[in-house]
């Protein structure tokens, strides 16, 4: 009996890694939309895809990361200008990429463009510090979508999103992870409500990787800044021990981010040229073998885990 699990088990994968190895024909033809392509995960992949011969649309924040990723590109690449938290740019962007794709329409979208900061307890942060994270990662990201989905269903084509490992389980207090909650939530429903119509989308869940979104120095200067502005009542309830523990564990966290970009990247690059897509990519060991399923753990065992023994109040034992 055993012999046969195996057997059936080995068949599985090995139908499995064909199918995952076929590629979709005439990529040279079809047109991709990146968006945060300044830096990180969208800089590198839109790269990579203009190394494979795919007609890169590079959306940058701004006009110094466009000409910059021209300089690194072939002439095949073409950029704009986009930010993602303004209706007018994104309709502004939307007229320029469908005079570029014509009838042809948009074989792949990436919604990319993401920030993490201000991240800190929630107690410390005020509504604004969310509003700005959730904008960008949550809103930008559906409002670009339902702007593009016309000419993504057009082609009959892909959207990927990007996620994250703190989007299946919170491990830090701010925007970012309810954001990240909020991108698999609206990827779950609209990949049911466009499969009919032929269009795959997929979600890409990172672990903790060395993007300039999280920045040593940077996330430093951010987490003293949020906690200089804390009215006095809240400063004297956790005390400073507690923050210069908190930080100190969340950049020891950040010292252990992975720098191999390449693993995200080509897991999009998949997920937009694959004849037979995945729905989930995750990416990064700690995400495969700690973040996620420590997800499916119950919550008192996931506190437990996530709980630093050494963050105490001002006052306690």
């Amino acid at each position: 009996m055993w012999l046969y699990l195996a057997v059936l088990v080995g068949l599985y994968l090995l139908r499995r890694w064909y199918l995952e190895r076929q590629r979709v024909p005439n990529l040279t033809e079809k047109y991709v939309l990146i968006t945060g392509c300044d830096s990180g995960f969208g800089n590198l992949l839109a790269r990579q895809l203009d190394a494979r011969g795919l007609r890169v649309l590079a959306a940058c924040l701004t006009e110094s990361g466009a000409a910059r990723l021209r300089a690194a590109a072939s002439s095949r690449l073409q950029t704009l200008v986009l930010d993602v938290t303004s209706s007018q740019s994104i309709a502004a962007a939307t007229a320029w990429v469908e005079g570029q794709v014509g009838d042809r329409g948009l074989w792949g979208l990436v919604n990319n463009a993401g920030i993490a900061l201000p991240t800190a307890p929630n107690e410390w942060l005020r509504k604004e510090d969310f509003v700005r994270v959730l904008n960008v990662n949550l809103v930008g990201l559906v409002e670009v979508t339902l702007s593009f989905l016309p000419l993504v269903r057009r082609a009959r084509g892909r959207v990927v999103n990007v996620a994250s490992a703190a989007g299946r389980i919170t491990f830090f207090g701010g925007g970012y992870c309810p954001s990240k909650y909020g991108v698999e939530a609206f990827s779950d429903s609209l990949r049911r409500e466009l499969r009919p119509f032929g269009v795959h989308v997929a979600i890409v869940e990172p672990g903790c990787f060395r993007t300039p979104i999280v920045d040593t120095e940077v996330v430093r200067q951010s987490i003293a800044h949020v906690w200089s502005r804390c009215p006095d009542e809240v400063r004297q309830a956790y005390g400073h021990s507690y923050f210069s523990t908190y930080n100190s564990d969340f950049l020891r966290l950040l010292s252990t981010a992975n720098s191999n970009l390449s693993l995200v990247t080509s897991a999009m690059e998949h997920a937009l040229t694959a004849e037979h897509p995945c729905t989930r990519y995750t990416c990064g060991l700690d995400a495969k073998l700690y973040y996620i399923p420590l997800s499916y753990l119950p919550s008192s065992w996931t506190d437990r885990f996530l709980c630093s023994s050494a963050l105490k109040p001002a006052g306690s034992a």
